[in-house]
C-alpha cells in the first residue's frame, strides 16, 4: 500500500478514534486506575494487530514523529498520519461529548489527562517523555526491526507497554504518551491550562530519543562489518582474502 496516503490515513484515523473513545469513555465511566490502563492497552493492542498490516499502526503523532526522525517514511506521509490521528481523537472527544451527561463530562474534564497537583509541569513533561521513550522503543524492537516480532506479538507487546506505563505513571500525569490522545478531549472540552503543554512536547521528545537511540544502536549495520559466520560474526577469513574483503 506504499503511497496510498488516504487508505493509510483512514486506518490511523480508526486507531487513534478508538483509543479515544474507549480510554477517555472508561475515564469518564468512573473507572479505577486498572481499569483505565487495560482499556488503553487492550485498544492498541487489538487495533495494532488489526491494522498494522496497512499503516503500521501508530495512532500516535508522537511515534509517527519518531519514523520521521530515523528516515522510515515520507513527511508527506508523516502529515497525512498526524491529520488522521488528531481527526480522530476529536471525532471521539465529540461523540463522547453528545453521549455522556455533563455530570460526567464536567468532573473528568472529557477524560483528559491530568496533572497531579504534588507534581509540577516540568516533572509531568518528563514523566510523558519517560513513558514514551519506553512506547517507542518497544515499537521499533517489535514493528521496525526486521528481526522483530511485529507479524506474531508486537501488537501485544505495545499494548502492554501502555498498559504498564499507564499503571505506573497514570497518577502523576494521567500517562497519556500521546499528543492526540491528550488534544482532542482538551481541545473539544475547552480544557487548555498553563500545563496542557507537557502532553504535547513530552511524549514527542521522548519518543524522538527512543526512536533515534534504537535506530542508532540496532537497525545500522555495525562500523566495520564483522567477518564470520552470522551466529559468531568470527570467522576467519579464507584463504587468500583478508578480512576486509
Amino acid at each position: 500500500m506504499q503511497g496510498d496516503y488516504f487508505r493509510r490515513g483512514f486506518a490511523e484515523f480508526v486507531g487513534a478514534f478508538a483509543l479515544t473513545f474507549v480510554g477517555a469513555g472508561v475515564v469518564m465511566s468512573g473507572g479505577d486506575l486498572t481499569a483505565v490502563a487495560l482499556a488503553h492497552g487492550l485498544v492498541i493492542a487489538v487495533f495494532v494487530s488489526a491494522l498494522g498490516h496497512i499503516s503500521g499502526g501508530h495512532f500516535n503523532p508522537a511515534v509517527t514523529l519518531a519514523f520521521l526522525a530515523t528516515r522510515r517514511m515520507s513527511w508527506v506521509l508523516g502529515v497525512v498520519y498526524w491529520a488522521f490521528q488528531m481527526a480522530g481523537a476529536i471525532s471521539a472527544a465529540l461523540l463522547l461529548w453528545w453521549i455522556y451527561p455533563s455530570v460526567a463530562v464536567n468532573p473528568t474534564h472529557l477524560g483528559s489527562p491530568a496533572l497531579n497537583p504534588l507534581i509540577g509541569s516540568g516533572a509531568g513533561a518528563f514523566v510523558e517523555g519517560v513513558g514514551a521513550f519506553f512506547l517507542v522503543f518497544v515499537v521499533f524492537a517489535t514493528a521496525a526491526d526486521p528481526r522483530g516480532t511485529f507479524k506474531s506479538i508486537a501488537g501485544l507487546s505495545i499494548g502492554f507497554t501502555i498498559a504498564l506505563g499507564a499503571l505506573g505513571f497514570g497518577r502523576l500525569t494521567g500517562a497519556a504518551f500521546n499528543p492526540s490522545r491528550a488534544f482532542g478531549p482538551i481541545l473539544v472540552n475547552d480544557g487548555w491550562t498553563s500545563h496542557s503543554w507537557i502532553w504535547l512536547v513530552g511524549p514527542c521528545v521522548g519518543a524522538v530519543l527512543a526512536g533515534l537511540a534504537y535506530d542508532r544502536l540496532y537497525l545500522r549495520p555495525p562500523r566495520p562489518v564483522p567477518v564470520g559466520p552470522p551466529e559468531t560474526g568470527l570467522e576467519e577469513p579464507r584463504p587468500g582474502q583478508t578480512a576486509a574483503s
